[in-house]
């Protein structure tokens, strides 16, 4: 199984819901990866502004920095190769690395409850 990282720029939150308008490619990248991590697959994820360390420790991550500065953000990394700079990986892609189907990437399995919530069997409690 691959694993990806995506290195953010400094940025507040990494969801695109927050400040006064959507950001819809960055809501388009978490959705994804939240829903691939729930599946299994490994996809990490680091902010500038909040995992500096993350930056220094990679060394590929540290070259890019100190050689073209912050604009090559984002960076994605598969397997520890450098996939794509300047801007977040397209549905294919990820769909491509971790060989999957490009409709996987937007649907999880979701379980319906059974009978009440968590162990006390109480119906209408959630």
């Amino acid at each position: 199984m691959s694993k990806i990282e995506i290195f953010d720029p400094a940025m507040c939150c990494s969801t695109g819901v927050c400040g006064p308008s959507i950001n819809k490619e960055l809501l388009r990248v978490a959705t994804v990866i939240n829903n691939m991590i729930k599946k299994g697959f490994n996809i990490t994820r680091h902010n500038l502004s909040s995992e500096p360390q993350a930056f220094i420790d990679n060394k590929k991550i540290n070259e890019y920095l100190n050689s073209e500065g912050a604009e090559v953000l984002p960076i994605t990394l598969v397997d520890g190769e450098v996939k794509k700079l300047k801007e977040y990986p397209t549905n294919e892609e990820f769909a491509n690395w971790l060989g999957v189907s490009k409709e996987d990437l937007s649907h999880i399995a979701i379980k319906k409850p059974g009978k009440g919530c968590g162990t006390s069997g109480k119906k209408g409690c959630c």
